[in-house]
């Protein structure tokens, strides 16, 4: 199982001046985090993309590629790849170009988004929500197949042949699909055999497996091998040396976060006593020391028949850069080991052409606990 993180490039405000951190002081201080990542053995990171105020991370193709600069084992992506507002073509190629930077280290993850502000500023109508992502998702997964694609579609000019380069190192440029809650999607990803990451936000993890059961299933159905159908799992995280520690020094910044993107969403106010019951045994936060965090992975794998990636969504708008280096530096070297004693994996076990393989104690059939 790979262990990883999944971080915006948000606004952060410095919990000892109160200041919020200039735009590009804090692109280099999240830069820092990648290389950090890195260093202490966390085996993936992914970058967000948002085209909002907030957020710093409207062109993270851009942001990926000074990462694999800077980095030399890491797997980097994206978290998510906004595809519906986006040209196919254009993002193969830049992918490409990146996974040649990196030397074969770059995955896409592929989804719609959790925010719309990406089609009215690309001139895109909100009522092509499902067209434009299943018809663009045909697309590049033809573009990773063929560089000269013969293709036509409603949304885009027709292709006929043009070449599409460059190509990347790996011979098949990783895609996952990233989900949110919705049936169709956990079918379809399943129905094309790809890796899927499941983006958690709130309440038992757990209820997610009749979901992740349907992805299987259409996999099957489809005739993919059960080792193509992978799960990938992301939750809010955050690692300290203490349970308390890591719920406190977590909980301004999400509070910050949640009480303003979060009402734009129509989402409620966060309370501490909900964020602490989410850091408890069956919430969606995985918040507490090593020990805390490493044994609810391992339970949430077991739960769900096998993962072949966790990942932790750490960014945090109130955080001092030395708290997120420790907390990124504890995941690497303290929970990554305690996950792999556990279900027996000691390495990364992701093959060339990026399709992590699933945790070697569990099948893929649903287990419960």
């Amino acid at each position: 199982m790979e262990i990883g993180i999944d971080n915006f490039v948000s606004q952060v405000m410095d919990p000892r001046t109160g200041k919020t951190v200039p735009s590009d002081v804090r692109m280099k201080q999240f830069l820092a985090e990648v290389v950090t990542a890195d260093r202490s053995g966390v085996d993936t990171f992914g970058i967000g993309e948002h085209h909002h105020r907030h957020f710093l991370d409207s062109a993270p193709v851009v942001i990926l590629s000074a990462a694999a600069a800077l980095t030399e084992q890491i797997r980097l992506r994206t978290a998510v790849t906004v595809l519906s507002a986006d040209d196919p073509v254009r993002l193969f190629e830049q992918f490409a170009t990146v996974d040649l930077i990196s030397g074969g280290r770059v995955e896409m993850v592929l989804g719609r988004g959790s925010f719309t502000e990406a089609f009215p500023l690309f001139g895109l109508d909100l009522a092509d929500y499902d067209s434009l992502f299943e018809e663009k998702l045909g697309l590049i997964l033809q573009l990773r197949e063929d560089p000269h694609p013969h293709w036509s579609g409603r949304h885009r000019a027709p292709l006929t042949g043009q070449g599409v380069y460059p190509r990347p190192v790996q011979e098949r440029l990783p895609m996952w699909i990233g989900v949110g809650g919705t049936p169709s999607s956990f079918a379809r990803a399943g129905s094309l055999g790809l890796p899927l990451m499941v983006g958690i936000i709130g309440g038992d993890p757990r209820r997610y497996l009749p979901l992740i059961d349907l992805y299987r299933e259409a996999g099957a159905r489809a005739g993919h091998p059960s080792e193509s159908l992978q799960v990938g799992i992301h939750c809010f995280g955050f690692v300290g040396d203490t349970d308390q520690q890591a719920a406190d020094d977590f909980w301004p910044g999400y509070h910050r976060t949640m009480s303003t993107t979060g009402r734009e969403r129509g989402m409620p106010e966060p309370t501490r006593a909900r964020y602490d019951a989410e850091c408890g045994a069956d919430g969606a936060f995985f918040v507490g020391s090593p020990e805390t965090v490493a044994g609810k992975i391992v339970r949430l794998a077991e739960a769900v028949g096998g993962l072949a990636r966790f990942t932790m969504q750490m960014t945090n708008a109130i955080m001092a850069p030395e708290s997120m280096h420790h907390a990124i530096e504890l995941l690497g070297r303290k929970v990554k080991p305690l996950v792999h004693s556990t279900v027996g994996i000691t390495t990364h076990d992701v093959p060339r052409n990026g399709h992590p393989r699933p945790i070697s104690t569990q099948s893929n059939r649903r287990t419960t606990t």
